[in-house]
């Protein structure tokens, strides 16, 4: 009487499996719970601290979004930052080879980490600047700055700073993944972002300062602003440039990950 060897069943490889394995990683390290909180402690406590000493200025025009999320400049840094820890952070441990390893396709793994960090960067800084916005005018309240939910373009502004924070740190993701080296992930961010567009201000040409709108630190103001002045990018043509940046970066980042070894 023969008995029948069970055989067991093969390895599968699943889109949802490698969600679930870039979940686990980014939770399990302790820089992503550090760079959410300062990203998120800092905007509201900034936020309350500026509008507690705000002293009213006639010559001044000041937008009450932008002003309470001012702490959102060191979010952006910290947002950054993790983006650059979730790619060229897995270069420098080591640890890619295992991942690559597991998912031989590779592509998989990059399109993941996007929407892993998306998803947690952006649901992050919403509900940051949603808190921060209305503690900020429990103190504006009554001044040039007041405003609530209500007002026109309030809710868009507030989504729009949590929109261009996330999308600059996937264009930083990107960047991350193409040159493996988180030194080198962080002077591309610095150089490339933000010294590049300001060095750039000096030169005395109406095209190149109007192709600077384009960058994505300023295209990211523009989706902040409560009111656009003329010069500037509307929010959605704002929206539109960094999407371009992102998708160009992640492209430039799928291309090198298949055609280099790991």
């Amino acid at each position: 009487m023969s008995t029948a060897t069970a055989v067991p069943a093969p390895y599968r490889l699943t889109s949802r499996g490698i969600l679930r394995s870039e979940w686990h990683k980014l939770w399990t390290l302790r820089s992503t719970w550090i760079m959410l909180g300062v990203a998120s402690v800092f905007t509201v406590v900034l936020g309350m601290i500026l509008a507690a000493t705000y002293t009213p200025s006639p010559e001044d025009e000041i937008d009450p979004v932008m002003y309470a999320l001012l702490g959102t400049q060191v979010g952006q840094v910290t947002i950054a930052v993790l983006g650059i820890l979730l790619t060229a952070g897995e270069y420098s441990t080591g640890m890619v080879r295992a991942t690559m390893t597991a998912v031989p396709r590779r592509l998989p793994v990059l399109w993941a980490k996007t929407t892993v960090f998306t998803t947690v960067a952006l649901l992050t800084l919403l509900v940051t600047n949603f808190v921060t916005f209305p503690l900020a005018e429990l103190f504006l309240g009554g001044t040039d700055l007041e405003a609530s939910f209500k007002d026109p373009g309030v809710v868009r502004a507030l989504a729009g700073s949590a929109a261009g924070t996330t999308l600059i740190g996937v264009i930083v993701l990107g960047l991350g993944s193409a040159l493996r080296s988180i030194p080198g992930t962080i002077g591309a961010y610095v150089g490339g972002l933000i010294l590049l567009p300001q060095l750039a201000t000096m030169i005395p040409n109406d095209t190149v300062q109007d192709l600077l709108n384009y960058f994505p630190l300023p295209a990211a103001e523009s989706l902040a602003a409560l009111h656009t002045t003329s010069g500037d990018l509307a929010p959605g043509t704002g929206l539109l440039a960094l999407c371009a940046w992102a998708v160009a970066s992640l492209a430039a980042a799928a291309i090198l990950l298949r055609r280099r070894d790991v």
